[in-house]
């Protein structure tokens, strides 16, 4: 039967156009190919291109890895044999069971992916090899088009014609995502379990193997715990269907309890450390060879030190809260023979937002050191001259010339824009005092004094060479420098320590040991680097005196207390701020230097309870009392004796006594009576009053002895013949006799002042002061002139007056009397 020729022709035409549409179709479809093959990477780049690797921060032993960094791809590559067959097996189970066995892709379980994704009307089902999804990962975009699909099928073809099963499981471990930026087996397991992936178990390896099919889903640290287990054991099922394992070994990995590392400091240790490390490599490599570089950095970072310091500020802390409301501290620790810092706690919590804990307090903050300068200011007075058994008064002074010389403790701070400055010690004041006494016990006038006679500038250059960084500006300190009135780091602090425990000589300080590229290439490696900046005969005497128990038992008790460690030489030195913002303790041994800190986060003042410097010394001493066993005992060198000074104040006396024809005139009298401060070793100064201090610092001092010296009005302090002097040198050749009133009694009103003056220079004038405001200048000529003067003006309730007489040859001499109202 034959069709009607117009039903012929229309078939005809249906089969010829079905015929075009097919080799369009195919047409199309071939040009597409070629054009998506054409537009693919080649195999050839997947062994050369750069894969992105996590920069791994170590501890000095380069066991302990600290902390990985990294940009969105945190991890690092290792060899295959390094991955255990746990590992290899248990992902082949449950990604690809027949991946050793079969071609790049599973014919059948596209199939089955597109069916499921037609029911559904989406991409809801993979389907991919583990071939597939390793082109995927390396080279393509995570889409799910067709297009993407039919380009990760080229692409698995051309990585099974170009590698081998072993090469590309090889590729796929170390490449796919494991969740929480971890890319990789060995970033996986470092994650996880803070361990390297060769070290990995049965049941944690088929945890790991676990992941990647939604990694954020089953996260360890999301709420699908039990998920993630129920996956663990049912790729345990698989191992044992496909013959890797037996059914014991999988019910022993069943039972096994999984630890998983903290999520939050389980990635990364000694915080504020490394991100100082961390700044350093960024600010020496870039950020982007630190981010994706894969850097291997060996620290200088002793781990069980740093574990011992984090415990101790942790604890200092919460006693210092209750004791001192105060609610942060840091602890640095230093090898002075090498300069590598062995332990950096920055705060007492990093991640505790409302103290500020990731500032990191010893690199960053800027914070006044109390007294913790007062080492370096009496050393630069030993380099100038001075024995350390020099004495010096404590005893309330006021070091503003234009403020009253007898300084008054209850009045109103100035709001003047040069304010009266007349410190206090923690304790009463305690009259002479030597070097070896002063300092250990951290005495504020005596330090004062001090830095006046060395000057401000000799200190800040003495600093600077130590390490110090942000002292620079003579003008903003003044005298109050050596109390704290500046700004220190903690980490110039240690560096300047740090000399003192090496005697004068300086190492670079360092976090960095080594760093190598991927390929094990050495990029730098640590090299000491060291140079003397001091003396050691001088700095031997401040390590003497800083390391002596006994000498700060005032502060500490009977041997020290718990700044004292039996066998062990160590030196310490204090410090607190003003209003007690800040706590410190400056603690060193031959091989050891740590430093504590303690205050608030927002500047506010701790609360006094006795003395604020215990806020840092417990935490310092507690910290000692671990680390030190660890160390041989070593001692300080002993200091040599220093050349001797013929002069009242520097030959540890205080009380001169000069003697002539038999008869003695002792004296007491203020340092500067005797020592020029620009020549300290040479004359004694011809006119003591021309030190713009001398008045102020004298009246302290015979005020002090007016009340402390028994009989001192009526034996000390006579008119002295040049020639009972001797070598000492009274220079003067002014005598001022027969003073009234004396020094310590009630003075009437009116006042009448009187004194015998003679000179054979021959007189030029007399000055009479009170309180250090002139009174009365009167011109003389002569030998001889009888000082008559009556003031009926207001006084005081106590009062200093000098009687300054100065002849034609320039020579002068004074006396200064205290007297009550």
């Amino acid at each position: 039967m034959r069709l009607p020729r117009n039903r012929r022709k229309f078939w005809l035409s249906i089969l010829i156009l079905g015929f075009f549409l097919i080799i369009t179709v195919a047409v199309a479809g071939t040009v597409y190919v070629v054009i998506a093959i054409r537009t693919l990477p080649t195999p050839a780049q997947f062994s050369t291109r750069e894969i992105s690797q996590s920069t791994k921060i170590y501890d000095r032993t380069g066991t302990v890895l600290l902390y990985e960094i990294h940009g969105e791809e945190k991890r690092t590559v290792v060899p295959f044999s390094s991955i255990p067959d746990y590992v290899k097996e248990a992902t082949i189970a449950v990604e690809d069971a027949n991946f050793y066995t079969r071609p790049a892709i599973d014919v059948t379980g596209i199939i089955r992916s597109i069916w499921a994704d037609i029911k559904a009307g989406k991409f809801v089902q993979g389907g991919s090899t583990i071939t597939q999804e390793l082109a995927r990962n390396a080279f393509l975009s995570p889409e799910k088009t067709i297009d993407r699909k039919v380009k990760e099928v080229i692409l698995a073809f051309e990585l099974e014609a170009k590698y081998s099963k072993d090469q590309i499981l090889d590729f796929y471990l170390n490449q796919i995502p494991y969740g929480s930026n971890a890319y990789g087996i060995e970033a996986a397991s470092q994650t996880y379990f803070g361990k390297p992936a060769k070290d990995l178990d049965l049941a944690e390896s088929a945890v790991l193997a676990s992941l990647p099919q939604a990694p954020s889903y089953y996260s360890p640290w999301g709420g699908n715990l039990s998920e993630l287990i129920a996956r663990q054991q049912y790729a345990l099922d698989r191992m044992v269907q496909l013959g890797y394992i037996t059914q014991a070994q999988a019910d022993a990995a069943k039972a096994e309890k999984i630890i998983f590392a903290p999520q939050s400091l389980g990635t990364i240790k000694a915080p504020h450390f490394v991100m100082a490390v961390k700044n350093y490599l960024i600010n020496k490599y870039g950020e982007d060879e630190v981010l994706n570089g894969g850097l291997k950095v060996i620290t200088t970072l002793n781990w069980d030190m740093q574990q011992v310091a984090e415990k101790t500020v942790e604890d200092g802390v919460k006693r210092n809260m209750s004791l001192y409301n105060s609610n942060n501290a840091a602890l640095m620790a230093e090898d002075p023979t090498t300069g590598q810092v062995l332990a950096l706690v920055g705060s007492a919590d990093y991640f505790n937002a409302s103290i500020g804990g990731n500032f990191d307090m010893p690199i960053q903050g800027l914070r006044q050191p109390g007294s913790s300068l007062k080492p370096f200011v009496y050393l630069k007075a030993l380099e100038d001259g001075y024995p350390p058994n020099t004495v010096v008064f404590d005893v309330p002074t006021e070091f503003n010339p234009n403020c009253p010389a007898i300084p008054d403790y209850n009045a109103p701070a100035s709001s003047s824009s040069t304010p009266c400055f007349h410190p206090q010690d923690f304790e009463n004041f305690q009259g002479p005092l030597t070097f070896e006494q002063a300092l250990p016990e951290s005495i504020n006038v005596a330090a004062v004094k001090v830095l006046y006679l060395v000057g401000i500038q000799n200190v800040l250059n003495e600093l600077k060479s130590f390490g110090i960084t942000t002292l620079n500006n003579a003008n903003q300190y003044g005298l109050s420098l050596v109390l704290g009135g500046g700004a220190v780091k903690m980490v110039d602090m240690l560096k300047a320590y740090s000399v003192l425990s090496q005697e004068g000589v300086q190492h670079a300080q360092t976090m960095v040991l080594e760093v190598d590229d991927p390929n094990g290439n050495v990029l730098e490696k640590y090299q000491d680097q060291a140079a003397r900046v001091d003396d050691p005969k001088y700095i031997q005497w401040i390590n003497y005196i800083l390391s002596n128990p006994d000498l700060r038992a005032s502060l500490f008790g009977p041997g020290g207390g718990i700044t004292s460690f039996p066998g062990y030489d160590v030196a310490l030195k204090t410090g607190t701020s003003n209003d007690y913002r800040d706590a410190w303790a400056f603690g060193y041994t031959p091989s050891l230097v740590v430093g504590v800190w303690a205050g608030n986060s927002d500047y506010s003042p701790m609360q006094r309870n006795g003395s604020s410097i215990l806020a840092a010394v417990p935490m310092w001493s507690a910290f000692l009392k671990q680390i030190l066993p660890t160390y041989q005992p070593e001692l300080f060198t002993s200091p040599a004796p220093l050349p001797p000074a013929d002069k009242p104040m520097l030959n540890g006396s205080y009380i001169a006594q000069p003697s002539a024809g038999g008869v003695s005139y002792p004296q007491i009298h203020d340092i500067l009576y005797y020592v020029d401060k620009s020549d300290p070793l040479g004359p004694v100064p011809q006119n003591p009053s021309d030190d713009s201090q001398f008045a102020n610092w004298e009246a302290g001092v015979l005020n002090w002895a007016s009340q402390n010296v028994p009989n001192f009005s009526s034996t000390y302090n006579k008119n002295v013949p040049a020639a009972a002097w001797g070598n000492q040198g009274q220079v003067s050749n002014v005598t001022i006799n027969n003073v009234y009133p004396v020094s310590g009694v009630f003075a009437p009103s009116p006042l009448n002042i009187r004194a015998d003056i003679s000179s054979t220079a021959g007189l030029a004038s007399v000055e009479v002061d009170l309180n250090g405001a002139a009174l009365k200048t009167m011109p003389i000529s002569g030998t001889s002139y009888q000082l008559n003067y009556a003031f009926s003006g207001t006084l005081g309730s106590q009062n200093l007056i000098t009687i300054k007489a100065t002849d034609s040859s320039g020579a002068s001499n004074s006396v200064n009397i205290i007297v009550y109202h």
